[in-house]
């Protein structure tokens, strides 16, 4: 890949300014070593660009890159954590770098936050924070979202709603014209895990959420109960297709494209399909998922990719800059441009690509998520509660009065896998 960033000097500058004090342009050496997941085409260029930068940038350090395929690296990351360990890795926020946390593998690198390394990261703070300290940094993401059929909701006389109950009145209108308000396919579960998400969360805030992730919370607990009765109101009045559950994802896209079905909870890699599908963008358009409780902010489902240190890392002071550089908004502006992962920059000051749903995206992360950036739901919840739990969600979205007999199956798991 060519050049990442187009002035590195600048650059240098703004990221190397670690505790009051500049790292000069020559003066990290030794070795770097660097092991990394982003073994797809667009991903592998990204940080071959960013090692091929950051060693321009510092001549008399060698720079030892690894890549590892992408699912094997899901199971080879403990022992390589564990047994002569990289100075730097990628992984993923939240729940996800909690066993690697909870068993010291990764370096609490607190003190880089606090002096002020990573300007423009606060709103993800909290995905990078366990115990009250911060455990690595994030350079991409992307974001959740009600993406609707903009010309069916003037056609209608909609607009986008801010509170649960525009949102209820808005579908009772489009159910009324003979649609359905939300096409979803949960035929692989995760899709009704992402509305979880969004109805916990507004009903009961994003630490309520993160804590029932963790498994601090019954999932009987009479707050957990009006999360799903939330969540029936839409149910009951028939807000949803008719038999998603032996859709995919990408088999529920017909029903929007052709107008049976006005909107999509979904993440922003919805998008690409919708217009390969002959929508234009002023036939779609999207929205921040509505508020429930006013006395809660709003979290989002923004899943984050990240990067650490071991705690068994050689060289240190090379890592820290190296993650400074990761962090600057010119190299997350790069690398997640068009021709970089086309996904939204994580720092706040940098720029985005000069498209709609990005722009919409990164201006709702950076400064409307103010309750914090969740991960979804099989990342914030351990594996097995995470699976046992989403067919759950989906067995309740086909049958809602089985909920008894859910919320206990699903507190039952939580007391065994917990424990």
């Amino acid at each position: 890949m060519r050049s990442i960033v187009k002035t590195p000097l600048a650059v240098l500058a703004a990221t190397t300014m670690l505790s009051g004090a500049a790292v000069a342009q020559d003066s990290l050496s030794g070795t770097l070593r660097i092991s990394s997941d982003m073994s797809n085409p667009a991903p592998r260029a990204i940080i071959e660009g960013l090692v091929e930068d950051f060693g321009e940038m510092h001549p008399d350090l060698d720079i030892e890159l690894t890549v590892v395929d992408r699912e094997a690296w899901k199971t080879q990351i403990r022992n390589v954590l564990s047994a002569n360990p990289p100075d730097v890795v990628n992984w993923y926020a939240a729940n996800r770098m909690g066993p690697y946390v909870d068993a010291g593998l990764f370096m609490d690198i607190s003190d880089w936050w606090e002096a002020g390394d990573y300007e423009g990261l606060e709103s993800v703070r909290g995905a990078l924070t366990m115990d009250g300290r911060q455990w690595g940094i994030p350079y991409t993401y992307y974001q959740w979202g009600v993406y609707y059929r903009e010309d069916i909701y003037n056609e209608l006389g909609l607009s986008e709603p801010t509170t649960w109950e525009e949102e209820l009145a808005n579908c009772e209108v489009i159910i009324d014209s003979g649609r359905a308000c939300y096409t979803i396919g949960t035929r692989f579960l995760w899709t009704a895990g992402g509305w979880f998400d969004y109805l916990n969360m507004r009903t009961n805030g994003f630490d309520f959420h993160m804590a029932l992730a963790r498994g601090e919370v019954p999932w009987t607990d009479e707050r957990v109960r009006q999360t799903f009765a939330n969540w029936r109101e839409l149910i009951d009045m028939g807000a949803f297709i008719e038999d998603h559950q032996t859709y995919s994802w990408q088999d529920a896209l017909p029903l929007m494209i052709n107008g049976e079905a006005a909107a999509y909870l979904m993440g922003n890699f919805v998008v690409p399909h919708l217009r390969e599908a002959g929508l234009t963008d002023d036939q779609i358009d999207f929205y921040q998922f509505p508020a429930i409780n006013p006395d809660v902010e709003l979290g989002e489902d923004a899943p984050t990719d990240t990067f650490h240190v071991p705690s068994g890392a050689e060289n240190v002071e090379a890592a820290r800059a190296f993650l400074a550089y990761v962090a600057s908004p010119e190299v997350q502006t790069e690398i997640n441009g068009p021709d970089g992962l086309g996904q939204l920059p994580v720092n706040a000051n940098a720029s985005v690509a000069d498209d709609e749903f990005n722009q919409q995206g990164f201006e709702m992360l950076s400064e409307n998520a103010q309750g914090g950036i969740a991960q979804f739901f099989d990342r914030d919840f351990p594996a097995e509660m995470a699976a046992i739990g989403m067919e759950g969600l989906q067995e309740f979205m086909v049958f809602p009065d089985n909920l008894d007999d859910i919320l206990n199956r699903l507190e039952q798991a939580r007391l065994r896998i917990y424990d």
